[in-house]
């Protein structure tokens, strides 16, 4: 059966792909950010999953005012990098799994988990940083090396979803993956974050204490992860902090008890702390 072995966290700060693109990543201000990251890619070398599974959030790109999905999962064959304003990032086109994943959507689906589901869609930053910072430097005639299923969940507009879903929604994703009969591997994503806010009187605003102890006890006490409410994610994190849901996602996807093997944590990147992690599910 497929299997989800490993997951990752990772924030999704757009100055990270434009640092890459621009091949700027050896400048002082990106060195610290980047190096954090190399044992990602080693590590990813060694564990290189059939599949990847990644939770992002679409910032106005795909979806605006006029439609606002709560969780939307890609089916469609691929998927192009968006232009988000100043051209698409010359990276490859994201290819799906589609057979799994219109298994995953019918499985959650019959789960009660109510879907929308993208036969086309564009993906941003919030899907392909999370693939450059882990799958290297590429350019749009590559490949990712990796079969993307992307869900892109609401954390633009309120209301949000709450943790407790979010990691509820990771559960049952475990339930899909594991009910599909190809031996694969695939690893789960959950991006975005960690706390900033970008606008208003508190913009700036970055909680390393508060970061720090979210992934503490996200690794460790995941039953109390998902008992944040949004007014703490808000209140500790700033505006966009709400982003760390969706890491809620990833984990409620592996095993109880899992294995730390890489944290990096970095402040800040274009006023936005930098979280990322690796988790091993227990053999």
């Amino acid at each position: 059966m497929a299997k989800i072995t490993a997951g990752i966290a990772c924030s999704h700060v757009p100055a990270i792909g434009v640092a890459m693109d621009q091949h700027i990543t050896e400048q002082p201000y990106w060195v610290p950010v980047f190096e954090g990251f190399e044992f990602s890619r080693e590590w990813n070398k060694k564990n290189k999953p059939d599949v990847v599974f990644l939770v992002y959030n679409d910032h106005c790109t795909v979806f605006d005012a006029s439609c606002i999905p709560t969780f939307a999962l890609g089916c469609a064959a691929e998927f192009a990098p968006a232009d988000e304003g100043w051209g698409a990032r010359p990276v490859p086109v994201v290819k799906n799994h589609q057979e799994l994943a219109s298994h995953i959507a019918q499985s959650l689906i019959l789960d009660e988990f109510d879907m929308t589901i993208m036969n086309e869609m564009e993906v941003d930053h919030g899907l392909t940083v999370p693939l450059s910072v882990m799958f290297g430097d590429k350019t749009p005639e590559d490949d990712w090396g990796t079969l993307v299923i992307p869900l892109a969940v609401n954390v633009v507009q309120y209301p949000a979803p709450t943790a407790n879903r979010c990691y509820a929604l990771g559960q049952a994703i475990k339930r899909a993956v594991e009910s599909w009969p190809e031996d694969i591997n695939v690893h789960i994503y959950g991006t975005g974050g960690m706390s900033h806010q970008l606008q208003a009187q508190r913009a700036g605003l970055i909680n390393a204490t508060w970061d720090q102890q979210f992934m503490d006890i996200l690794v460790n006490e995941p039953e109390k992860a998902r008992k944040i409410s949004h007014l703490e994610f808000l209140r500790e994190t700033g505006s966009e902090g709400i982003e760390m849901v969706m890491w809620l996602v990833m984990r409620g996807a592996l095993e109880e008890k899992v294995t730390e093997v890489h944290r990096h944590y970095h402040v800040p990147a274009s006023n936005t702390a930098v979280g990322h992690l690796i988790l091993e599910n227990h053999a």
